[in-house]
């Protein structure tokens, strides 16, 4: 397939999406639609005033020319269609992703359990009519009816329809990896999935509504600049409409000249009022939400979009996000007196039912070390002891002989418990690995310890100066880790993160996050687990992972639907990408009203105020060719301003105060600079057309 042949596709789905949004525009002129936008509503009210004014001139009655009375109303309703446009394209976006979203919705037939144990006695259920709580079996080849928990059994499950990616995920009861979606596919084995939300509230009806651009709520800030905006406009509406009497006042006084038109009037209200801004506004959030979602992640609303460029707290799990994630076993250290032959034997022993990556490592390496065959673990009778939060030990029981491997503290006082006494210089060796930013897992015999594999975490390439980044912009990262004070101090030093937070637990995450709070900060995180809910449901930006668990999800108020815990990074830059664009506009919009002041004021009062002719700099021809080049300009610096506010202003990791300036030098100037520029041109090309 040829690269233009690839574009096709992509040139028909924007062809579609802006012939979709000229429609609805149309639609969006409706007064109880831009009664929501004061700024806009005062530009709706005036058009149609306008309007009036000309149909008026028609039958004779007019205060000036039809025409020029024609071409004002004309571009105050292309003013307002154009910012329609603005809102109509940010929302189309999010309502193909929703129309994608809603066609891979569809009603199934589940098998619904009447016991979670008893899977051969079922009866068919429409998915429509299930509720939370009901158990149903979904075996390979089903659909996942609803959002649920898997309570039993484990499958290979494809969830493309939800995240995009091929790849397979397994799902089985129990764990942080329970959590299923509904409208996904069940590849193979079988799973009994407890029901967890009602039709109409599942995960995938979340997320048709959260892509709708039309049901996005107003954020806070948002709230904020549409109050001050309002606020101006009715400023300038007083100040305009002062202007009428003081006109007819001086040409009654000195008998010269004449007043100023209504017309005139309500183009200038419309050019000083902050138009550019209000018709880009909603655009700009809406746009924001649709980069969330085009970088795969979900945000509960506009508030949480907001709310990630506002960070300066960043908690950032070691394992999967500042580290590869699999610690991997590279020495034997063993104690005085023992063989690191005789303590890779026993480490292997210990490590034979392990079937996570670091207790696979184990026995990986005593196989390549010293030749030590994997033993059929039948053969030996042994019992299997897991790992636990309490203990922080794992091993085997071989009849009598009890083998453990696991934190130093934890193993010290095993074998305290057993009667042994644990050597300094096993602590000794622990203290250097985990200096050096390796994670000791102590191995005892019984009461004696053999010694210490040292497991090594692999920071990830280029960590270091992403977080450098996070730094210049302000923000203050912690990494949180279960491990012991010595490694999380050494792999912090490593990654370059500002602080941490060892042999973290619930509660402690919980407390910290309370704590920068307190402190005026806003904090953002990620997890997966029922474990991180709490600090979850109290963080200011809660990341969940798509394959973490409900409670996990339901805490959050984003979904990484690729469960990358580095996507935080990008989450927070999207978020600040979203308040620059806004804060940026917003200078560039007050910066035009004040530029067009000082061009269309003298020259529209010239015929009242013959002394204004000094102010006027760009000499333009003719006050009717004035009022009318700043009005087109009005409507057509929104059609150029589109593309920026969908694209977001290009964010550089800067300190605040660098931004500001930046931002005042090119929205600020460019805002006083453009209009006078502007303005000029449309002026010389109305007179050349010959439309004044």
């Amino acid at each position: 397939m040829t690269e233009s042949t690839q574009a096709t596709p992509v040139r028909l789905l924007r062809g579609l999406l802006f012939r979709r949004a000229l429609i609805e525009s149309f639609l969006k002129l409706n007064p109880r639609h831009q009664l929501r936008n004061p700024v806009m509503f005062v530009v709706w009210v005036c058009s149609v005033f306008v309007t009036l004014l000309w149909v008026q001139s028609l039958i004779g009655q007019g205060e000036a020319r039809p025409g020029f009375i024609f071409q004002i109303a004309v571009w105050l309703w292309f003013t307002l269609y154009f910012a329609n446009v603005a809102e109509a394209l940010a929302e189309g976006r999010g309502k193909a992703q929703a129309d994608a979203l809603r066609a891979s919705r569809r009603e199934v037939t589940a098998m619904k359990l009447k016991s979670p144990k008893d899977l051969h006695h079922w009866t068919p259920a429409n998915s429509g009519d299930l509720r939370v709580g009901d158990v149903v079996l979904v075996e390979a080849g089903d659909t996942i009816p609803l959002d649920g928990e898997v309570i039993e059994g484990i499958a290979s499950v494809n969830e493309a329809a939800v995240t995009g990616e091929s790849a397979p995920v397994i799902r089985e009861s129990g764990g942080d990896r329970s959590a299923v979606t509904g409208g996904t596919e069940v590849l193979s084995d079988w799973i009994v999935v407890r029901i967890s939300s009602n039709p109409g509230d599942s995960f995938l009806d979340r997320m048709i509504a959260m892509v709708e651009g039309a049901k996005r709520q107003k954020t806070p800030n948002e709230i904020a600049l549409g109050i001050v905006l309002a606020a101006l406009t009715l400023i300038f509406l007083l100040a305009v409409a002062t202007l009428l009497p003081f006109s007819q006042y001086a040409v009654k006084v000195t008998g010269l000249g004449a007043p100023v038109t209504l017309t005139v009037l309500v183009a200038l209200l419309v050019c000083l009022i902050p138009t550019t801004i209000g018709g880009l506004l909603s655009a700009i959030g809406i746009a924001g939400m649709d980069r969330m979602i085009r970088a795969n992640v979900i945000a509960t609303s506009g508030r949480a979009v907001e709310a990630a460029g506002d960070v300066d707290v960043l908690l950032l799990d070691k394992t999967g996000t500042i580290t590869l994630g699999n610690r991997e076993a590279v020495a034997f250290l063993p104690a005085p007196g023992v063989s690191e032959q005789n303590l890779a034997e026993v480490a292997q022993l210990a490590s034979l039912p392990d079937e996570t990556p670091e207790g696979r490592s184990i026995v990986v390496l005593a196989k390549t070390t010293y030749g030590l065959r994997e033993r059929e673990l039948e053969a030996l009778h042994m019992s299997f002891v897991p790992f636990t939060a309490q203990t922080r030990m794992s091993g085997v029981d071989l009849g009598d002989r009890q083998i453990r491997k696991g934190a130093t503290e934890s193993v010290a006082a095993w074998i305290e418990n057993q009667g042994g006494r644990f050597p300094e210089e096993v602590r000794a060796i622990a203290d250097r690995i985990a200096r050096e930013g390796g994670t000791p897992l102590v191995v005892a015999d019984g009461p004696l310890a053999l010694g210490v594999i040292h497991l090594k975490d692999i920071v990830k390439g280029g960590i270091r100066e992403r977080f450098a980044e996070l730094r210049c912009m302000g923000i203050k990262t912690v990494m949180v880790t279960g491990d012991n004070p010595l490694t999380a101090a050494a792999i912090a030093a490593e990654a370059g993160v500002d602080d941490f937070l060892a042999q973290a637990t619930p509660e402690r995450k919980l407390r910290m996050i309370r704590d920068y709070q307190a402190g005026g900060r806003l904090v953002a995180m990620t997890g997966d687990g029922t474990n991180d809910a709490p600090a979850l449901a109290q963080a200011d930006v809660a990341v969940a992972m798509n394959t973490g668990t409900q409670a996990a999800k339901e805490a959050g108020n984003m979904v990484d639907l690729d469960s990358n815990p580095t996507k935080l990074i990008e989450i927070v830059r999207i978020g600040k990408q979203m308040l620059m664009t806004r804060g940026s506009l917003t200078t560039f919009s007050i910066a035009n009203d004040v530029a067009k002041y000082f061009a269309i004021l003298p020259a529209a009062f010239l015929l009242t105020y013959p002394q204004l002719r000094a102010l006027d700099l760009m000499q333009l021809h003719s006050p009717e060719s004035a009022v009318l080049a700043a009005v087109i300009f009005n409507a057509l610096i929104i059609v150029a301003l589109i593309p920026l506010a969908l694209r977001g202003v290009v964010y550089r990791a800067l300190p605040a105060a660098e931004l500001l300036r930046r931002n005042l030098l090119l929205y600020g100037l460019g805002g006083l600079v453009v209009p006078f520029l502007g303005i000029k041109a449309i002026d010389v090309l109305v007179v050349a057309l010959r439309l004044v």
